[in-house]
């Protein structure tokens, strides 16, 4: 099995000694330096670098820059979909939207982990696991969600939240780790 494979599995697997993941990963972040490179009016340039990117768009979205990712064909993003500047979306897993994603600045989406055997992961070793975004979700500024998360529709996540586990729909959750505090 080949480590790509592995990867999209969700095993153990060597992204750095892996030459078909390093191109795909260089291809990538070409495209992002590119994206983050051009000039704010050039806004079908932009569209057209994201859908290239991007394993699946709608319609009617936004993406300010600067804009990271490792590989961009994982990233599913629905209609309506707007992101502020800094974003890190770490794909070595699926990492889908919805419609009416809305996210703040400085946010990251990190589907990638690593051993917590120091052998492991010492010899490079790293896993992903997809993370699911529903419908109607707001994501304040700098929020971090973790490997393996899936949040519910119709739900707000506080500026500076840590997300470590599943979010239901219908709810307002904050914190680190981040926690529902109100159901609607």
């Amino acid at each position: 099995m080949s480590e790509k494979e592995k990867m999209l599995k969700g095993e153990l697997y060597d992204p750095v000694d892996d030459m078909e993941l390093y191109y795909e990963r260089i291809k990538c972040k070409s495209l992002c330096q590119k994206y983050n490179s051009l000039m704010p009016d050039k806004i079908e340039d932009r569209k057209n670098i994201i859908k290239k990117l991007f394993g699946n768009t709608g319609k009617s979205f936004w993406i300010e820059p600067n804009f990271f990712c490792d590989y961009g064909y994982n990233i599913e993003i629905g209609e309506n979909f707007y992101v502020n500047h800094n974003c890190v979306i770490l794909d070595p897993a699926k990492v889908i939207f919805g419609d009416n994603v809305f996210i703040g600045p400085n946010c990251g989406f990190y589907t990638a982990g690593h051993p917590t055997n120091v052998e492991m992961r010492n010899r490079g070793l790293e896993f992903a696991k997809p993370i699911k975004i529903g419908n109607n979700v707001w994501i304040g500024g700098n929020v971090c969600i973790l490997p393996n998360v899936t949040i519910g529709d119709n739900v707000t996540i506080g500026a500076g939240s840590v997300v470590t586990c599943d979010i239901p729909s219908n709810c307002i959750a904050v914190g680190n780790p981040c926690k529902v505090v109100k159901s609607e």
